[in-house]
């Protein structure tokens, strides 16, 4: 039965006949059981009016079974994707350790990236966003907030502070959703036409979309564009968007500009440091580094290499928990350096 025609029953039965099918390969099925915990209306019959038309499509979207995974999900700040996962990750923590585990993977030893800005009001009225992140992306490159990542190693060798800035690229055509991860990765092969092949191309799609109803704020992938691996990250336009806002009070920046400096951070952070699968680097709840320090900041400013000052969430560090090093994340485990 074509996915158009289905139930929500028989869909939902489908999506975790599939998820079942990946019990071969940890880190898709990881990301596919964060899409099932995003089935409120199907599964948990939680539905909610502003969100139940499209429920359906979003779903199907999500589940991952027609594109990459979303991987690193930031979600916006108090969303809660489901009582259920909530409730599996307190019991995760309360009976294992906090610590993220290797699962056999590659990581980055360095990032070539490249930043594109996708949609028609780009060209017309980007405000401080581009230039910012023009200086974001160089500024990041051997930073102290580079290397609270450094500590993770990989089949290929260790995650390092370097990163080379490629510069960005403007499609003026109309931005997609995030909620098609093959949309995204289509995006990214269009514009990129010579991909890095040493496969640690990190490329970042900006689009002039809102968040709208969307639970979260940005995501990492990874896909192939003419065979060659490329990692990339979506991100919705965060102008205004208080769910996404970091609160940075600074004035260096305008609030847009803060907040997708904010999730880059945390898309970036887990990109090198878990960038394809089988996976390489999260804890038993699936958490990335982002991921365990979401909202949670070790200072006002973070200073990069180059002198910019950005708000940023910290990165979880498995050497500064054991050590008593780090700043407590939300649940108030002291494993987070803010990069300060």
């Amino acid at each position: 039965m074509p996915d158009s025609l289905m139930t929500p029953r028989d869909f939902l039965q489908t999506v975790v006949a599939r998820t079942l099918s990946f019990k071969r390969k940890p880190h898709m099925k990881r990301s596919l059981l964060v899409a099932l915990a995003c089935l409120p209306v199907f599964a948990f019959g939680q539905a909610q009016a502003q969100t139940s038309a499209t429920a359906p499509s979003a779903v199907q979207d999500l589940s991952g079974v027609s594109g990459p995974p979303m991987l690193g999900i930031h979600w916006a700040r108090g969303f809660d994707p489901s009582p259920r996962l909530r409730e599996a990750s307190k019991q995760a923590r309360r009976s294992k350790s906090p610590l993220m585990t290797y699962h056999g993977g590659k990581i980055m030893p360095s990032s070539n990236t490249e930043a594109i800005f996708w949609g028609s009001s780009w060209a017309s009225s980007p405000g401080d966003k581009i230039s910012g992140m023009d200086s974001w992306y160089p500024g990041f490159s051997n930073s102290n907030y580079a290397k609270t990542s450094v500590e993770y190693t990989g089949t290929n060798g260790q995650v390092g502070p370097m990163s080379n800035y490629g510069g960005h690229v403007i499609d003026t055509s109309a931005s997609a959703s995030g909620a098609n991860t093959s949309a995204i990765l289509a995006e990214v092969c269009k514009i990129v036409t010579n991909p890095d092949p040493t496969g640690n191309g990190y490329y970042a799609v900006y689009t002039d979309t809102p968040r709208g109803s969307a639970g979260y704020c940005a995501y990492h992938s990874v896909g192939s564009c003419s065979g060659v691996p490329v990692q990339f990250a979506y991100f919705f336009k965060l102008d205004g968007d208080t769910g996404c806002d970091p609160q940075d009070t600074s004035g260096l920046h305008s609030q847009g500009l803060a907040a997708i400096a904010n999730v880059s951070g945390h898309e970036l952070a887990e990109a090198i440091t878990d960038p394809a699968s089988p996976g390489a680097w999260y804890d038993s709840s699936g958490a990335e580094n982002g991921d365990k320090c979401a909202w949670t900041f070790g200072g006002p400013l973070v200073t990069f290499s180059n002198g910019s000052q950005w708000k940023i969430q910290g990165e979880w560090s498995n050497n500064a928990y054991t050590a008593g090093t780090g700043y407590p994340n939300s649940s108030g485990q002291s494993g987070c350096l803010g990069g300060q």
